[in-house]
């Protein structure tokens, strides 16, 4: 591809051409057509104050300054901050936009690793937190306090894929001017783009399907407004957790499948909803494709033609037939994860919202009996002959 082409239409480009070439050139020294690995500490520099752009990589590194700009492409946003973690993004997130006595409003159904950081670490600095069912936008407007400074929306949730209206929600938050930030990790741009709708910022764990092979840890905010792109720039800088430079690299590389494979993902995941919902030791299942979803006339607005590769599935029996399922599963993977290439299952009371108190799990549908469930990109017919062989029991 050449420069000229790169400059002038990727901007026009599909999703599938810009994943695999937005921000990427051939290295100009040796012609690669991979962006090199620079493993460096530190850059020499020509005179003080003269440098060719990167000092100390605790600040930034070629190679993720090259991911960022893939990230930005993804999204149509004007740029991207990648860090260590997805925690670490959303770390970043608080301590730039937030100080001591000041308030979030959170959608009920969330990342459990999201409520332990801010009901365990930031609540010791003065920052409160409201969860609220914000499947009504009604009861985010009601939950604004005068020293709310953050509204933050996990959509589709984790674990029970519940849906927020951005849009609508993103009116609120402009009519207050409060930042409104959207954890995007379950779908990516390809599937859902909040910026778009009416979102100020995205958040992603990239170690999800933006990497899509188990191979990294990585997040990264995204945002079209400099002012926060800056801030998030100046907080990664002090607190010095940026992404390491190979897992920039290998991340990028995920990027490139990125468009086939949540397509993928989402065809398996809607045959294996199928199944499941007309399993009889299934007594509930949450996927925004089926039918029997709440919201599907959300997702249907909302989504960009496909809902993705998660699901949840609530089994008949309760805790102990949940354990019996993780237990006997053999091609899918019982693991803390998600958005691979592998088939991951995963018990969410027992493993990622552990920490939650049981009243909140239950109020938010994390039941003992629930069971969230990545689909991968294995014939479905063997995903779901698992799942069958696996489904099996009696009290």
């Amino acid at each position: 591809m050449s420069s000229r082409y790169a400059h002038k239409k990727l901007a026009e480009a599909g999703n599938a051409t810009r994943n695999i070439h937005f921000g990427v050139e051939p290295d100009p020294v040796t012609g690669s057509i991979l962006p090199p690995i620079y493993q460096t500490a530190t850059y020499a520099q020509e005179a003080v104050g003269v440098n060719k752009g990167h000092t100390y990589s605790r600040s930034s590194n070629p190679t993720v300054a090259t991911l960022e700009k893939k990230l930005a492409g993804i999204e149509y946003a004007a740029g991207a901050i990648a860090f260590a973690t997805g925690l670490a993004a959303t770390t970043a997130l608080i301590m730039s936009l937030m100080k001591a006595g000041e308030h979030i409003v959170c959608s009920d159904v969330v990342f459990g690793g999201t409520v332990r950081l801010v009901d365990t670490v930031f609540n010791k600095f003065g920052i409160s937190i409201s969860y609220v069912d914000a499947a009504d936008p009604a009861n985010i407007a009601a939950a604004i306090q005068e020293n709310t400074t953050l509204i933050f929306l996990e959509t589709p949730a984790n674990p029970t894929l519940k849906l927020n209206d951005i849009a609508a929600i993103s009116q609120i938050a402009r009519a207050k001017n409060i930042p409104l930030v959207v954890d995007n990790t379950f779908l990516t741009g390809i599937l859902q783009r909040p910026l778009e709708l009416g979102a100020d910022i995205v958040l992603y764990s990239t170690t999800k399907y933006i990497d899509g092979h188990n191979a990294t840890v990585g997040g990264a905010l995204l945002a079209n407004d400099k002012k926060y792109l800056e801030a998030f720039d100046y907080m990664r800088k002090n607190i010095g957790n940026i992404q390491a430079p190979m897992n920039a690299w290998l991340t990028m590389q995920g990027i490139k499948t990125l468009d086939l494979r949540i397509k993928q993902h989402s065809r398996n995941a809607q045959q294996v909803a199928e199944f499941l919902e007309a399993h009889p030791q299934v007594s509930k299942v949450y996927y925004p494709g089926l039918v029997s979803f709440a919201q599907q006339e959300l997702a249907a607005s909302q989504h960009r033609g496909y809902h993705g590769g998660m699901l949840a599935f609530e089994v008949v029996g309760g805790y102990a037939h949940a354990l019996h399922v993780m237990n006997t599963v053999v091609l899918c993977t019982l693991a803390e994860s998600l958005g691979a290439t592998e088939t991951i299952i995963t018990h969410p009371a027992s493993m990622t919202h552990v920490m939650m108190a049981a009243e909140q799990r239950a109020k938010i549908g994390v039941t003992d009996g629930l069971i969230r469930f990545s689909v991968g990109l294995e014939d479905p017919e063997d995903i779901i002959a698992d799942l069958e062989q696996a489904l099996n029991w009696s009290a």
